[in-house]
């Protein structure tokens, strides 16, 4: 990477806007054009304070607002990254590398199993199915830009795709092409800790903060299709609802 004083320009000490600021949205920039891309080390502070001839402090205080939003993250005896986060948004049912592809990330996943059987109790009662339905199994580690970003365990009904070797990248592309793709899901958002197996497969230490994504998608006649859980690293998502207030009659 080049030295981000030829990425972000010298600092004016005689603009009106505080230096940390200047080089705050320097770097804000250096991200949001992909100058600096997700996982990109930042250099120490101290060579950030000899580029720009500032203060150790102003440099501090710089990255400190950019940790703030997310932009940037402290790991603790590495340094500071750019964040590898992924904004999600509720509103619309899309798949892992839809959304990827969306943010200009590359998806990648490793297949952890591939099986088929019967429902399990939880899934019978879930997904509102009979004791001995047929269904696919689907577990697999999905990555962006080569970070691993969530362990994925999902049930589709097997009426849905033609065989379990169907789904080879993206699952919702194979259930597109079958014609059975949910059109419509229910999905629910809560914190879980990790536990050993899940951190080590999410590069993660055991017992650290993630989310746990629980979806069950429906067909357009109203059949459950498909139950997941996505476990995610806490840090690597910021999930967006948007909300409008419902009108009162006049």
């Amino acid at each position: 990477m080049a030295p981000l004083l030829s990425l972000i320009g010298r600092l004016d000490e005689s603009a009106t806007q505080p230096l940390y600021l200047q080089l705050q949205r320097g770097l804000r920039r250096a991200i949001e054009n992909k100058v600096l891309s997700p996982n990109d080390a930042l250099p120490p502070e101290r060579d950030l304070a000899e580029q720009f001839a500032v203060s150790r402090i102003t440099v501090r205080k710089a990255i400190d607002g950019l940790v703030s939003e997310g932009l940037l993250t402290r790991r603790q005896g590495s340094g500071t990254f750019v964040s590898n986060r992924v904004e999600k948004n509720f509103s619309k049912l899309t798949s892992f590398t839809e959304d990827m592809i969306a943010r200009g990330r590359k998806p990648t996943s490793t297949w952890l199993s591939k099986s088929q059987g019967t429902v399990t109790p939880e899934e019978s009662l879930t997904m509102g199915l009979s004791p001995g339905t047929p269904v696919y199994r689907f577990q697999r580690l999905r990555f962006a830009d080569g970070s691993p970003m969530a362990l994925e365990n999902c049930t589709i009904q097997a009426f849905c795709l033609p065989s379990v070797d169907a789904v080879t990248s993206s699952l919702y592309t194979a259930l597109e092409k079958s014609g059975f793709r949910p059109t419509r899901a229910l999905q629910r958002l809560r914190a879980v800790l990790f536990n050993k197996e899940q951190a080590e497969l999410l590069g993660a230490q055991e017992r650290d903060a993630g989310l746990l994504v629980e979806r069950r998608g429906f067909l357009p006649d109203g059949r459950a299709v498909e139950f997941s859980h996505s476990f995610d690293r806490g840090e690597t998502y910021d999930f967006v609802a948007e909300l409008s207030a419902s009108e009162t009659e006049k």
